[in-house]
């Protein structure tokens, strides 16, 4: 059964607690869809409602929009994901958060010695240079030229 487009941009926003120039932001971005009426008015269908609800947990999850857009464009036919969508969802973002935590978790171990010596040293540093990984350009401020 095909639902209609029958919520205004204006309730949508107010039911999920919006902005009205969110919502145009993540049309543009392909997270949502609307459809025009006759007078060229963006009307939504109801399950926008819960692809809002989705984007907004996820992004209090640290997960970007690039990444909320990706898994979207996964679910057939672009269908507003459903209680089992959902579990997939998690678990892709689940592993995704892990990785993030077990690196907030190594910078953190490492400000110590960072804060210590006071120096940032452009080839030690965990923040700057994680890794040495600017070794290959060259001694000296490399990045200051």
């Amino acid at each position: 059964m095909l639902q209609e487009y029958d919520l205004t941009v204006g309730q949508v926003a107010k039911r999920c607690g919006i902005k009205v120039s969110t919502l145009h932001f993540y049309e543009q971005k392909g997270l949502i869809k609307s459809l025009r009426n006759s007078g060229n008015q963006r009307r939504y269908q109801r399950d926008v409602l819960r692809r809002v609800a989705i984007i907004k947990a996820a992004q209090q999850f640290g997960i970007s929009l690039i990444d909320i857009q990706t898994t979207f464009a996964q679910l057939p036919n672009k269908r507003t994901p459903d209680k089992d969508d959902w579990q997939q969802l998690s678990q892709q973002w689940r592993a995704k958060l892990n990785k993030q935590i077990a690196a907030m978790e190594d910078l953190r171990d490492s400000l110590d010695g960072c804060i210590g010596c006071g120096c940032l040293s452009m080839t030690s540093c965990p923040l700057y240079n994680p890794d040495d990984n600017l070794a290959d350009k060259g001694t000296g401020a490399v990045l200051l030229k």
